[in-house]
């Protein structure tokens, strides 16, 4: 992957990638599969501390947030920046549609201009008890029927030990969607705590000298770590995957000019118009514009009105029978206002053509 920004960067000998850490995260996995590290440098967002390569200032960031990639891509600390944008199992990753929305408009130019996928198979990370009970390490669950439930899910895999003395679990919010029937079944009633990463659940777990604690990540991040498998593929589905965006400052003309790209927009209705949603959509089809993924948040600004976010086929600087322009140009009789955020090579359908 090599990405040509058309606004000016800062000149590096090594562009820098920012990706939501510590290190090894699946976002930083992400990173590692889609950017050759002979021209890259991977820094994690989480942990920048100092005067990074040619910055204008000292950044210390201490959260590990998404808002880091967003903050350091915009001021141009680093080139791209990479972040978890939706999952198969459990749908869109809110915080990072959250800062696309931009509502105080503190990222005005920074847009997609890539994507990468990952398979991604979590494990449960923690300290093995050091005398094992002498029960089955199924006797940990609690997938009994209730009359609420008389028959629950199973889940795909069984713990490699005993749960009985995990008191806590640690990890990214997106994961317990991920997990929700192995947890169900062995973990239930368990205190959940969400972090801002599964590799930082990690660490969390490691810090704990109780042993009590424990972490959804990945079966990497255990090595690293130092902490035992507890149960390894605990997720709900075998093609559980998660969608990473490549986030640039400016336009990049190069991003979306293959045959088959996708673009995003955010808008807000102009709720006045009778079915204005439905003639907003409507605007795409009638110009053979396949929409891909609608997702919809609060404006935060009056109650019960939404940002939309839609994604579809196509790209605005590959756009040959202007079926796009024409969509986009149509649009303002039903909506307030509407956001270009980005166009993009499509990723899968790149990889389905070399097959």
């Amino acid at each position: 992957m090599l990405i040509k920004n058309s606004e000016p960067q800062k000149e590096r000998a090594v562009p820098l990638v920012a990706y939501l850490g510590p290190a090894f995260s699946f976002t930083h996995q992400a990173a590692i599969a889609s950017f050759n590290q002979n021209h890259y440098n991977l820094v994690p967002a989480s942990s920048i501390s100092g005067k990074l390569p040619g910055s204008k200032f000292i950044q210390s960031l201490t959260k590990r947030e998404v808002l880091d990639v967003f903050e350091v891509v915009y001021l141009e600390d680093v080139s791209l920046g990479v972040v978890p944008i939706e999952n198969s199992t459990n749908g869109a990753v809110n915080a990072t549609f959250d800062l696309m929305a931009d509502r105080e408009e503190k990222f005005p130019d920074v847009k997609i201009c890539d994507e990468a996928y990952l398979r991604v198979s979590h494990c449960l990370l923690g300290r093995k008890l050091a005398h094992q009970p002498t029960d089955s390490p199924l006797a940990s669950g609690m997938s009994t029927p209730t009359r609420s439930i008389p028959l629950p899910h199973l889940p795909r895999t069984t713990p490699n030990s005993s749960l009985k003395h995990i008191k806590r679990i640690f990890s990214h919010p997106q994961a317990w969607g991920q997990c929700e029937v192995f947890l169900a079944a062995f973990l239930k009633n368990i205190e959940r705590i969400n972090v801002d990463s599964t590799s930082r659940a990690a660490e969390l777990a490691r810090a704990d000298v109780t042993g009590t604690s424990a972490a959804i990540s990945s079966g990497l991040v255990a090595e690293i770590q130092g902490l035992d498998i507890l149960a390894e593929g605990i997720e709900d589905r075998d093609d559980n995957t998660t969608r990473f965006v490549v986030l640039c400052k400016g336009v990049d003309m190069e991003a979306g000019s293959s045959i088959k790209s996708k673009t995003i927009i955010s808008l807000m209705i102009d709720d006045e118009v009778p079915g204005a949603l439905a003639s907003t959509l409507q605007c795409f089809a009638i110009n053979s514009v396949n929409l891909t993924n609608i997702i919809s948040l609060p404006t935060m600004e009056i109650p019960f009105q939404y940002i939309f976010f839609l994604e579809f086929e196509g790209s605005i600087h590959k756009d040959p029978d202007d079926r796009v322009k024409v969509a986009l140009d149509s649009l303002k009789d039903f909506v307030q206002s509407w956001k270009w955020l980005g166009s993009w090579n499509d990723r899968i359908a790149m990889l389905q053509s070399q097959q």
